[in-house]
């Protein structure tokens, strides 16, 4: 299904700039609400890189006028607009449900009550409402182990094991049909946005889609903003000479999915019916353990640094999760394309001019202060 104008809330950001440039090169008409927020948004003003084919409008996902200026005409919602940020989520509790979990009920509401064009809706979902990933142990299959007690932490023991029979287990793929075991009230908004938007759009036939983007990485990725990906993080600390910081032993793994892969999941999932109404993973498949990223950006750096293993570890911290993504590949034909190590250097060539503030250190002393770390 083609749109003749689709609404991208988030649309100055990281993932919402890039699916605007690609809307855009595939022919639709594209209008952005963005708040310009400071957190990713410093100056206040619109990014060099926002694609001046796209219409904007500053305006607020938690003001109920915004929402109607800017859904006039549109055939398409793709909704990206969210507080970001695990750790943070867990003491700027009333401002990530407000924005997160209010904004998308203003829009749903609106749907669900006045004239509207709209014929699909797409949500940025996350993994992050997974929390542990799924693991397989030798004597009991399949299974979902809850996370990691402080006192097993304190031991320095990072390892999982099975909630049935305590014995060690090794991480598998996650898919869609795992439980979402939302530790944390990011995880929970997203969890929240998701499921609204899916019940909406089934109550009153509006086509909805969520996307549970792993982690995604990429160009125009503030490197300033230490509530970020781990990638972006990482950058910005060899950028400004001093080594990556690891909590505990490193091995903990992540999956890495490059932007351009995102926005070719993200229009699969805007033109392709197969994906009406459903859930879909993005993200590469693969698990990448943070030290391995950390080696991997120092080799291209090639910076005389060595990677600092705290041996610290943060509260609600998952050990490994990494997708299942036989589901998106299956309906929409969806896989992604970029390497790691490839992506990781078009990040570090586009990052050569960019201001990167190392803000880790001061995000780490906030986490302490509230007793997350």
């Amino acid at each position: 299904m083609k749109f003749k104008k689709i609404l991208v809330t988030g649309g100055a950001g990281f993932i919402g700039s890039h699916l605007v440039d690609g809307l855009i090169s595939g022919g639709y008409e594209v209008r952005v609400l963005d708040s310009l927020d400071k957190q990713i948004h410093p100056s206040g003003r619109l990014p060099d890189y926002f694609n001046p084919k796209a219409e904007f409008m500053r305006g607020d996902v938690v003001r109920r006028a915004d929402w109607l200026k800017a859904l006039a005409g549109v055939e398409a919602v793709v909704h990206f607009a969210s507080a970001v940020g695990v750790g943070q989520s867990m003491y700027e509790i009333e401002r990530y449900v407000h924005v997160n979990s209010t904004g998308t009920a203003i829009l749903l509401d609106i749907l669900a009550n006045g004239k509207h064009t709209v014929k699909k809706m797409l949500v940025a979902a996350s993994m992050s409402s997974y929390g542990e990933g799924s693991y397989h142990c030798h004597d009991c299959g399949q299974v979902r182990p809850p996370l990691r007690s402080e006192e097993q932490l304190k031991k320095k023991d990072f390892r999982n094991f099975c909630p049935k029979c305590r014995k060690p287990v090794k991480p598998v793929a996650t898919d869609e049909e795992a439980k979402q075991n939302s530790n944390s009230i990011y995880a929970i908004s997203k969890k929240n946005q998701e499921e609204m938007v899916l019940n909406i759009g089934a109550a009153y036939n509006i086509p909805a889609v969520a996307l549970r983007f792993f982690n995604v990485y990429g160009p125009r990725q503030s490197l300033s903003n230490p509530y970020n990906g781990v990638a972006a993080i990482f950058i910005s600390r060899i950028k400004n000479g001093k080594a990556p910081l690891i909590n505990e032993d490193g091995g903990q793994t992540r999956d890495f999915i490059h932007i351009r892969d995102v926005v070719a999941a993200c229009r699969s999932s805007l033109e392709i019916s197969a994906a009406d109404y459903q859930v879909f993973n993005v993200g590469s498949g693969r698990p990448t353990t943070i030290l391995e990223v950390a080696e991997i950006l120092i080799r291209l750096f090639r910076a005389d640094l060595k990677p600092e293993i705290s041996g610290k570890v943060r509260k609600l911290d998952v050990r490994h999760c990494f997708a299942d993504t036989g589901k998106i590949n299956r309906l929409l034909g969806w896989s992604p394309k970029i390497s790691l190590e490839q992506g990781l250097a078009e990040v570090i060539e586009w990052g050569k001019n960019e201001k990167a503030v190392d803000l880790v250190e001061k995000a780490m002393y906030e986490l302490e202060e509230h007793g997350l770390r």
